[in-house]
């Protein structure tokens, strides 16, 4: 029987003598998961401050090539990190996460932090004055929350460009796009300038991200993971460099929050615990036709591929799957961000409004002399749209594919194609967020060029573990090396 466990790591003692860590350097520290700095501070190698520290020298380095922060706090996080190590120092520490540096996107409220949702006429708002779930969450965990990462305009660009903050940039390759819209999380993670990030997804906007910079995540279940304001699309999601650490950031923010009231209630057990012990008579999905939109490069069909054979080698079932639906979905999810986007700006002056990236401001404006029938009729359509996502789906265990149709475009530009700046990344992502469906992006090797591709991994919902499993196992058997940027 073939047993792959699902966090099957080296002992952070054994990477201790590789690291030869006794007097670990900046990169040493940066380099190491949040699992690994949890063991190192249970063995006081190194402290919370020394951590921290480390992180902020190369975020002072690199953050001007990457442009992934735009807000630091370096005294509340420094005052974090004493508290926590002295916690660790009385054998009294709040978990696995406690102080380990984690940064939080620009959308997700912190409480004393500024919240500009990547849009240039809202930089001269108050900072939050409460703490949303997944920040609550955190500082119960006592984790250092210790920066806001950089996103487009209202989470409706699926790219590193802002109005607010500018061009972020791809760690792998300066001159390519992050993807997005949580851009400045997974550059941040990618060059190691803390492990762990919180994002969020309303069509892809951590897988996205994820794939293009060679990370894991998990966008969940829908109120799996409880977030503010409530919403039926978006979910807050990890991101991490490796699938134990989704995991590990998983049972943290997965916590109940009355405050969303479309948040599931207390499950038990653990996302740390979960183990795969024989993929053997799992029913795989293949999807290489998704039925719409364009078709993905050739490099990410073989990618996903490879992750198939994997699975199949181990006993699974792999099946064609697809495609998901039997039409185009893109103009009724056109109608629908036109007139959510123009909702986000109604109350802007003119000026205020052309502020606005303009790939953003021409998708709101649509929606001016759209009638309430033909928005009505495109949330129907979408309806029609993912019952046949649910049912084409439900027959396997999970389903691979690819995350992103290309492998990656310049990083100026708001899609990797401008005529069709809104559909042309997301054919793969989207409609998972509107069926509720968790799904996993791992990385599934490197295009010619030398750039991450991403492997998608979906299952039924409230199975978000059986998802993590098989990511875990693929992370396992592809054996990917990464050679971290920077």
């Amino acid at each position: 029987m073939l047993r792959v466990p699902l966090f099957d790591c080296p002992t952070f003692m054994e990477i201790k003598s590789a690291m030869s860590i006794s007097n670990p350097t900046t990169n040493d520290l940066c380099s190491l998961s949040a699992s690994e700095l949890a063991s190192g501070y249970a063995r006081r190698t190194f402290s919370p401050v020394e951590v921290l520290d480390a992180v902020f020298d190369r975020v002072e380095r690199l953050n001007p090539q990457l442009n992934a922060f735009f807000y630091l706090d370096r005294e509340g996080a420094r005052a974090a990190a004493h508290a926590s190590a002295d916690r660790w120092t009385r054998g009294e520490s709040l978990g696995a996460l406690d102080g380990v540096p984690v940064s939080v996107k620009d959308s997700v409220a912190v409480a004393g932090m500024p919240m500009y949702r990547g849009a240039a006429p809202f930089r001269n708002r108050k900072p939050s004055t409460s703490n949303s779930p997944p920040a609550a969450r955190l500082f119960e965990a006592g984790a250092i929350v210790f920066g806001k990462t950089t996103m487009p305009d209202l989470g409706l660009l699926a790219s590193g460009v802002s109005s607010a903050h500018g061009i972020t940039r791809n760690p792998w390759n300066l001159n390519m796009n992050t993807g997005g819209s949580s851009s400045g999380g997974a550059a941040a993670v990618a060059a190691r300038l803390g492990p762990l990030t919180i994002g969020s997804d309303l069509g892809g906007s951590v897988r996205l991200p994820a794939a293009f910079c060679g990370l894991a995540t998990l966008k969940p279940t829908q109120g799996r993971i409880p977030h503010l304001p409530p919403s039926t699309m978006r979910s807050a999601g990890p991101i991490a460099r490796t699938v134990e650490d989704v995991a590990l950031l998983m049972d943290v923010l997965a916590r109940y929050d009355a405050r969303d009231c479309g948040a599931l209630g207390p499950e038990d057990g653990s996302y740390m615990s979960a183990r795969v012990d024989d993929v053997r008579g799992w029913r795989v999905g293949l999807l290489e036709n998704i039925g719409f939109g364009p078709n993905a490069h050739p490099e990410i069909h073989e990618a996903v591929r490879r992750a198939a054979e994997c699975m199949a080698r181990a006993g699974a079932s792999v099946e064609p799957a697809g495609p998901l639906v039997d039409s185009d979905p893109g103009d009724a999810f056109d109608r629908i961000f036109s007139a959510r986007g123009h909702h986000e700006i109604a109350r802007l002056s003119d000026a205020e409004r052309n502020a606005l990236h303009p790939a953003v401001l021409q998708l709101a404006m649509r929606a001016v002399s759209m009638p309430a029938e033909s928005y009505l009729a495109a949330q129907d359509e979408i309806e029609g749209f993912k019952m046949q996502v649910a049912e084409r789906t439900d027959a396997f265990d999970v389903v691979l594919m690819p995350a992103t149709p290309v492998i990656s475009y310049p990083a100026d530009a708001a899609a990797p194609d401008l005529d069709d700046v809104h559909q042309s990344i997301v054919p793969y992502t989207a409609m998972f967020n509107q069926t509720g469906q968790p799904a996993a992006v791992i990385c599934g090797g490197f295009s010619q060029n030398g750039l991450p591709i991403g492997v998608q991994i979906v299952g039924r919902r409230h199975q978000d573990r059986r998802v993590l499993s098989a990511a875990a196992f693929l992370e396992n058997a592809l054996g990917v090396v990464r050679n971290w940027p920077f």
